[in-house]
């Protein structure tokens, strides 16, 4: 497996100069660094008017790696070729090196740059990368890769203080300031006029550096002072999944803050936080969360009975949220409003908290990009376990979990009935370690005390109902009236209300039924566009065009049980009757799609008429009696279901007049769903384009179809209480213990 490794920009506050003085005391040894023993030059080389020196050194190094280890390697040091090339009239130095040890078995590459700072010249930039691959190594691969990368690392860390060490090493010495090089002066022509120093230049510092936008390169004194302190390594993750959001997201980048929530939620596993956050961005995208909260009104409903709301911070700064659940009437709630306004009640308070802790990190001065939640249970009853109601509570909570992963900093839950300290019992060794020591459960007055709020929150903005002085500018709940309730048809008929309000909607294909949609064209060059995820199966995409409209076939039954047949499932169009190329023709070239693929393109149509979009079931071709079957097919059979496909699609029609004389719109683009593409290819004809971005992650979107009907098994409750939401805790615990 390949290690990579990409440097935060580290700014030095002395000019180019001072600094390459400091990095050539380095050499040939470095007392700060005991693994370089030593190193030699193997040739120096200058151009003619000097501006340019070209070193390669060959460089010994002492790895602290077991005695046995490198036995068996049969070598105590390692060699390293390093090949430094300084540009004095462009005032930049590369750094190259690679392996000599091992070569074959191993591959090491490293890249660093030292560069003039683009917004102020006297200072310096450093920039570092590098990359190790492993081939073989005596059968101890792993613990060699290991060794390796915690030794790269250690390093790493003590870079920037060697260069410090050697400059006030310089200034002990009087070497403060370095004239810029010139050219050389030639006889009969005028004499070079020395640049400006750092001297007569800007003051280094009055001056502070710009960092942050979203198109420059992360600085670590930024990472440090909006992010907080992050080893080489968690940089060189954060920096790379940035970068990969950079060139491939379409959509809004995320805010540094959240993108290493994901990381941190994976332990900085950089492909499943890619596949995570991934996920979430594709959530982001279907239900237009980015907008949520300038388009979200809270019913006058939640106004008056939803007993929770923001209530200034903790003692660490954390946006402090306060939810009064014992006072609050959960099951008027969910009948009188449903579980979709509910969600987005909850993923609005989610998308605020994110705002405060942006907005308590400017006013702090320190990284805070957690909340925390205070749940007072006084008044809980059996009214609260209403079945109904915990289950929309477990769909909330599976939303909020995929989606703000590492938001929960502290869950203060007071004035816990009786039978609490039992059912935590049951259930705590089930839920992650890092989360259990996020709880803190009080009985009676308990908080009241010694280790109690006023560990956690300043006495004077405790809340009034917990004994506190400040008022807390929150509903008191109550009983929702029963002639608010609605209907169960009512419900029912917004249960998926998130889904169908979204601009995609979903479809199921199965063997022999497939899903067709019907679009009428009025206008000749008129532009049908598509985007759809294939989240299960394997599906064939067709476009037909008929100048007749379809009929849609009656509903048949199988024998005398009436059984719906599987034809019934989805209406269709085409008519069994009808001859292709004589009744309907087709447009597009059929197009095989696989399992987590994404499709984006447009059909410029020729003639008015019909145009039907298919979907149809792709089944695998068998294997020839001589060949045995690919692992991959197999597994895909045991994966997949053999008889049923989804789809979650999109389409639109632009008239001809919008887009004539500016085909080039019309192009397909990756999507916000296909960019963990491993590799693209593309079908096109005259009048149409395609591509298709093989994905390696299934669509997250499918929690949302799940409906829960039996009780959570443990490794789902671990799951699910590994990032709880602001009514989770309490619930979800009472919920396992019931079922």
């Amino acid at each position: 497996m390949v290690q990579e490794y990409q440097s935060p920009v580290r700014v030095y506050k002395h000019p180019f100069e001072l600094i390459m003085a400091a990095y050539v005391r380095r050499f040939p040894k470095c007392p700060l660094i005991p693994v370089f023993v030593d190193s030699e030059i193997v040739s120096e080389n200058q151009s003619k008017d000097g501006s340019t020196l070209v070193t390669e050194r060959r460089c010994v190094i002492d790895i602290d790696a077991p005695r046995l280890l490198k036995r068996i390697a049969g070598v105590d040091y390692l060699y390293f070729i390093q090949k430094n090339t300084l540009n004095r009239r462009d005032r930049t130095l590369r750094i190259e090196v690679h392996n000599e040890t091992f070569s074959s078995r191993v591959a090491v590459r490293e890249c660093c740059n030292y560069t003039v700072h683009p917004e102020n010249e006297d200072w310096t930039c450093f920039e570092q990368t590098a990359s190790m691959d492993i081939k073989s190594f005596f059968g101890f691969e792993s613990t060699a890769e290991k060794i390796a990368m915690k030794q790269y690392a250690s390093s790493i860390k003590k870079g920037k203080e060697i260069i410090e060490y050697y400059l006030r090493e310089l200034e002990a010495e009087g070497v403060t300031y370095i004239p810029r090089w010139t050219p050389p002066v030639v006889s009969g022509t005028t004499r070079a006029i020395p640049v400006k120093g750092a001297r007569n230049g800007l003051d280094s510092k009055d001056t502070e550096l710009v960092v942050g936008s979203p198109d420059d390169k992360l600085d670590a004194d930024y990472i440090r002072r909006y992010l907080g302190d992050l080893t080489p390594l968690q940089e060189s993750c954060l920096i790379r999944l940035r970068q990969w959001l950079q060139e491939n997201n379409k959509g809004k980048i995320p805010k540094d803050q959240h993108v290493l929530r994901f990381l941190r939620a994976r332990d900085f596993n950089l492909d499943k936080a890619r596949e995570f956050m991934w996920q979430s961005l594709t959530w982001r995208k279907q239900h237009q969360v980015d907008f949520l909260l300038d388009t979200w009104e809270r019913p006058q409903l939640l106004q008056d009975y939803y007993a929770g709301g923001w209530h200034h911070h903790d003692k660490d700064g954390r946006p402090l949220y306060v939810l009064r659940l014992g006072q609050m009437d959960t099951k008027g709630l969910v009948r009188a409003l449903g579980e979709e306004k509910l969600l987005r009640q909850v993923l609005s308070l989610n998308e605020e908290g994110l705002r405060r802790c942006e907005e308590n990190t400017r006013v702090f001065g320190r990284p805070i990009s957690c909340w925390t939640c205070l749940v007072d249970l006084e008044g809980l009853n059996m009214r609260h376990l209403w079945r109904p109601g915990v289950k929309a509570l477990l769909r909330i909570i599976e939303v909020v979990e995929a989606n703000y992963p590492e938001t929960l900093g502290r869950l203060l839950i007071l004035r816990a009935p009786r039978v609490f300290p039992v059912l935590w019992t049951l259930v705590s060794p089930l839920i992650d370690e890092n989360t259990r020591k996020k709880f803190l459960v009080y009985a009676g007055n308990d908080y009241q005390g010694p280790g109690g709020l006023v560990d956690y929150i300043d006495k004077e903005i405790i809340p009034d109902f917990l004994g506190g002085d400040c008022m807390c500018d929150i509903p008191e709940g109550g009983m929702v009236p029963k002639s608010l309730y609605r209907t169960a048809e009512e419900l029912e008929s917004e249960e998926n209300r998130l889904l169908t309000d979204s601009i995609y909607k979903s479809a199921s294909i199965f063997k022999g039924a497939p899903y067709e949609m019907l679009v009428e064209i009025t206008e000749a060059s008129s532009v049908i566009t598509w985007d759809f995820d294939v989240s299960k199966g394997d599906v064939i995409f067709n476009i037909y065009h008929s100048k007749r409209a379809p009929q849609p076939p009656k509903k048949d039954t199988l024998g005398a049980h009436a059984i719906t047949s599987l034809g019934a499932v989805n209406t269709q169009l085409i008519d069994r009757n009808w001859v292709l190329g004589k009744d309907y023709s087709m447009v597009e070239k059929a197009l095989t799609c696989r399992e987590g693929e994404s499709v984006q393109g447009s059909h410029v149509t020729r003639w008015p008429g019909f145009y039907i979009l298919q979907w149809r079931f792709h089944s695998t071709p068998a294997c020839s009696a001589s060949s045995l079957p690919r692992v991959d097919d197999v597994l895909a059979t045991l994966q997949v279901s053999s008889h049923k496909c989804k789809i979650m699609y999109y389409t639109e029609v632009l008239a001809s007049h919008d887009f004539r004389g500016s085909m080039t719109s019309l192009e397909s683009s990756h999507s916000g769903f296909s960019q963990l593409s491993a590799a693209t290819t593309s079908s096109s004809q005259s009048n149409a384009s395609s591509t298709i971005s093989r994905e390696r992650g299934r669509c997250c979107l499918r929690l949302l179809y799940v409906r829960r009907t039996e009780p959570l098994s443990d490794l789902q409750m671990k799951a699910v209480s590994a990032t709880l939401s602001i009514q989770g805790a309490w619930r979800i615990i009472l919920h396992q213990s019931l079922l």
